[in-house]
Parts: C-alpha cells; structure tokens; sequence
C-alpha cells in the first residue's frame, strides 16, 4: 500500500491509537512536536481538502474538539491545544492523505508556529475578497 496513513487504517502499519469510528480514526504522531501531539485522519483516502468529503471534514473537526478536552483531562501538559492542517505540499504537507494535527501545549513546551504577518491595504484586501468570493460562488 503506497499510502502509509491507509495502511494505519488498514492495520498493516502499527500505530498508537486513541479513537476511529466509521469516518475518522485519530493516533499519536510519531513525529510528535509535544508529548500527546495527535493526528486525526478520514478512513477514507483523500489526498487534499478539494477531495475530502465534507462529512469526513466535519467528523475531523468533532473529533479534534473531543480531543482537545482529554489532553487536557488526561495528566499530559496541554493548557491549550493548536489544531494545524496542512494542505499540499507547498503548505508542507508530507503525507498525501489528509491529517488535522492535535498539539496539545504549554507554555514552556518549545514548540513556535511563526509568521511574518503583512498588513495589506484594505483595497488590495477588497480586490482579493472578490476574487475568493468569484471563485467560491461555482461551490455553493
């Protein structure tokens, strides 16, 4: 199997699961950024967000929520949680099946998201808005 999240699925691949259900199954990441990092996954392979069924979508998000409140419950260190999906690979996504990370965190962790955050006119942020909002009215 080419897909080493389907194979987790599948069981060929042994992981440390916490939860699956008939739509998603979420397990600790191997490449944890903090002790309790989690991933959560749709059983069903889809490479990108363009391809996730909204109703997998929808069930990541749910479970994440449920996730986020046993780290907390659990003993690990999680004063609060950051969810983080990347899509593509110019995002940095490394596994081509859809994951939502769960990073439980705290405040001397270690672990940085960082940015370099602009603050564009608010005529450039009116152009791209209309732009989004052309392309987006083909999907609804």
């Amino acid at each position: 199997m080419s897909c080493t999240f389907c194979a987790i699925v599948a069981g060929d691949i042994v992981s440390s699961h916490v939860y699956g259900d008939d739509r998603v199954v979420a397990f600790l990441d191997i490449a944890a950024a903090t002790p309790g990092h989690l991933l959560v996954i749709p059983r069903q392979h889809s490479p990108s967000l363009e391809s996730l069924n909204p109703e997998d979508a929808a069930r990541m998000m749910v479970v994440a929520q449920a996730l986020s409140t046993a780290l907390r419950e659990s003993g690990l260190p999680a004063d609060g949680v950051n969810l983080m999906l990347s899509d593509g690979a110019a995002a940095g996504q490394e596994v081509p099946h859809v994951h939502l990370h769960v990073i439980p965190r705290s405040t001397s962790d270690g672990f940085d998201v960082t940015a370099r955050f602009g603050h564009p006119q608010r005529n450039t942020l009116d152009t791209q808005a209309a732009q989004i909002r052309s392309a987006l009215a083909a999907h609804f």
